[in-house]
């Protein structure tokens, strides 16, 4: 059963993923949705709950916005790591 509440979309963007008390690091997202990202990382030793600081830019088309988030490391598999974005309220 899917438990997500808003659709992925692939994504081609890069995501620098900033590690509380440690070097940042970029990352490319292979996936990413309202609320989540999944990026490819080789092992950063991250474990789940986990929380990192994540800055991203997304094309708009003739506007690029970047946007910076708070995220929970969801999971953490061979392939990457799953990044739950704290909800973004809009000012």
């Amino acid at each position: 059963m899917e438990r997500r509440l808003h659709s992925r979309h692939r994504a081609r963007t890069t995501v620098y993923v900033q590690i509380p008390g440690r070097r940042g690091k970029l990352c490319r997202a292979r996936d990413l949705s309202a609320n989540g990202v999944f990026v490819e990382t080789e092992n950063l030793g991250l474990q789940k709950g986990s929380i990192v600081e994540l800055a991203f830019a997304v094309n708009l088309g003739s506007v690029t916005k970047i946007h910076r988030r708070t995220a929970v490391v969801a999971h953490v598999s061979s392939g990457g790591t799953g990044l739950k974005m704290e909800t973004y309220v809009g000012r």
